[in-house]
């Protein structure tokens, strides 16, 4: 036996006897096969994390110079480094099908449906990893990207891992849950597998989607016009900004479960309308984890009744994703800021009263060192005169989808602040203020995801039960029926790996990379679901009067705001890399 091969085998029996310590597994049947689903997934993650481990391993020691990472080698090696977030993102996901499964079955609620859901997302999931992962529509990872060979993977190919991938994503599985598929009510199919208090918030929000948001989606989008103050009156009404807010400060006091829940039933309606509360979210976290009692006490109440409307000021031109290289400028004047410079993909600011403003304050450190973080209130403006605060201009950005909001470039000259709209009140702390709010900003983007894919999915669906062709409806096609089906896997394994992000974010604990992953892999999932509910409605879901044309559009945008797909999987494979798990 080679001795690298020895070495992986022994780190596979290692995890395997640490699994087996934390979840004792149940005898095995007369044949040597675990006996029920649960069983095989808690085995198959041991040897998925096996193989995740496997490759990080290999894949650190390229990028590695005198056995320290190497930017450059990072660089070079950027196809292998981002795979292994990919690679990581799915054994995340069957660890999350497991733990589900495990649920489910302990509350006596894994019904058919859910475990045909549960059973073919692992079979696939299994399948990809071994044989190509898709980053995207032309970028596949390979094992072999890793420089592994079929001698350094066989040990991960236990039996459990092919039991499933033989009985998982097979012809007869997904004719089993398309025939399932008429249970499928609002987008969703199977239980989420939460408790009867967030599906009473999940179905209040429904409620309010299917009265007041779905019905007009499209023709806002078609108008590009607003989402009208009536629905964010509503969503007040209902306490959608102060969702997460304290109730010390006037908010409801609940966690990112509720969020997560209440953005996808929002962004089901229309993405745009489960949108509104992301800036909110961003300006309460920012306040809560950096801000002064009295900016607290100033802010957040207004922010949670939805009275102060915020927008997040960051992206600037040739910057996107580089923050550390921004150059707006704020420079103290006696007891005031000046901000000087250009902003752009800013949303929803004409009607906001509150800027979350990124400037740098030192212009000597062009580091991220040298930002700071602003709360910079404004008066609301309309379309006539967008912006009347002195100092302040900008012009539209006309988009695809996303819309409902508005995007905008803003420009800033010798626009004005107290001193006292300082985050925290101490300079320098502005990068450092905002990447407490990554976290949220995206798990809350997963579960915007996970609505767009619900609503993608949908509209396949019923399109799918109303088209004939060839004398019957085009659901009783394999092919058209497949695409419904894996739309539901993949909504059921993004739906999870959110929940389970929020549900570490409400446990305190650090979850940076199960929320990049969540997001990862929910932006996919929200595409590949519009692209093929189009693929349903054929030549008609080109038409702009279908709202698929909508979706299609507004799920493009997924994959690249809160961290662009590449960027996402640079993170959460250099976390991986320093020693993450």
């Amino acid at each position: 036996m080679k001795p690298k091969v020895a070495l992986q085998r022994r780190l596979s029996r290692r995890m395997l006897r640490r699994s087996n310590a934390a979840h004792p597994i149940p005898p095995l049947s007369e044949k040597g096969d675990p006996v029920t689903l649960d069983d095989l997934a808690a085995q198959a993650h041991v040897a998925a994390e096996g193989l995740r481990d496997c490759a990080r391993d290999a894949v650190r020691e390229r990028v590695s110079d005198n056995g320290k990472l190497s930017a450059e080698r990072i660089e070079i090696e950027q196809h292998a480094v981002h795979g292994l977030a990919w690679l990581a993102t799915y054994v995340e996901a069957i660890k999350e099908m497991a733990a589900y499964a495990r649920r489910m079955e302990e509350a006596g609620r894994f019904g058919e449906t859910e475990q045909l859901l549960t059973r073919i997302g692992l079979g696939e999931s299994l399948a990809q990893m071994f044989t190509g992962i898709p980053m995207n529509q032309g970028e596949i990872l390979r094992l072999s990207d890793f420089g592994l060979g079929p001698d350094e993977v066989a040990p991960f190919r236990n039996a459990a891992v092919e039991a499933l991938i033989a009985s998982g994503n097979t012809r007869e599985n997904r004719a089993a849950l398309a025939a399932l598929l008429p249970e499928a009510r609002e987008g969703l199919l199977g239980d989420p597998g939460l408790d009867e208090t967030f599906e009473a918030i999940r179905a209040e929000m429904r409620r309010f989607a299917e009265a007041e948001v779905a019905p007009y989606a499209q023709g806002w989008h078609r108008a590009n016009a607003y989402i009208p103050l009536e629905v964010i009156e509503g969503l007040s009404a209902m306490g959608v900004f102060g969702l997460t807010i304290p109730e010390a400060y006037g908010g409801m006091g609940l966690g990112k479960v509720a969020m997560c829940v209440v953005s996808e039933e929002l962004s089901r309606g229309y993405i745009g309308v489960g949108s509104l509360g992301t800036r909110s979210e961003i300006a309460a976290e920012l306040i809560l984890a950096g801000g002064t009692e009295a900016q607290k006490q100033k802010y957040l109440p207004g922010i949670a009744s939805g009275e102060i409307l915020p927008t997040a000021v960051f992206t600037e031109p040739n910057t996107g994703s580089d923050l550390a290289s921004l150059r707006t400028r704020a420079a103290l004047d006696g007891d005031a800021y000046v901000v000087s410079g250009a902003k752009t993909w800013i949303t929803h600011p004409v009607r906001a009263d509150l800027m979350t403003l990124l400037a740098r304050t030192d212009p000597d450190e062009r580091g991220y060192r040298g930002l700071s973080m602003f709360l910079a209130e404004k008066p609301r403006g309309a379309d006539a005169d967008p912006f009347p605060a002195k100092g302040m201009s900008g012009s539209e950005i006309e988009v695809l989808g996303y819309r409902g909001m508005k995007e905008y470039e803003i420009a800033f000259d010798g626009f004005r602040l107290p001193a006292s709209a300082l985050l925290g009140g101490v300079e320098g702390q502005g990068f450092k203020q905002l990447m407490e709010t990554f976290e949220s900003a995206r798990i809350q983007t997963a579960a915007r995801a996970v609505g767009v894919a619900r609503c993608a999915f949908e509209l396949g669906l019923r399109y799918a039960r109303e088209r004939v062709q060839f004398g019957k409806t085009i659901i009783h096609f394999p092919r058209v029926a497949d695409k419904l089906v894996m739309m539901a896997v993949e909504i059921h394994i993004a739906r999870q790996i959110a929940y389970c992000a929020a549900r570490a974010k409400d446990g305190g604990r650090r979850c940076d990379l199960e929320a990049g992953m969540a997001k990862l892999i929910a932006a996919r999932v929200a595409w590949a679901a519009a692209d093929n509910a189009l693929q349903i409605h054929g030549g008609n879901g080109f038409a702009l009067e279908y709202p698929i044309s909508r979706v299609l559009c507004d799920a493009r945008i997924l994959n690249i705001f809160e961290g662009a797909a590449e960027i996402q999987a640079q993170v959460i494979a250099r976390r991986l890399l320093e020693g993450g798990n």
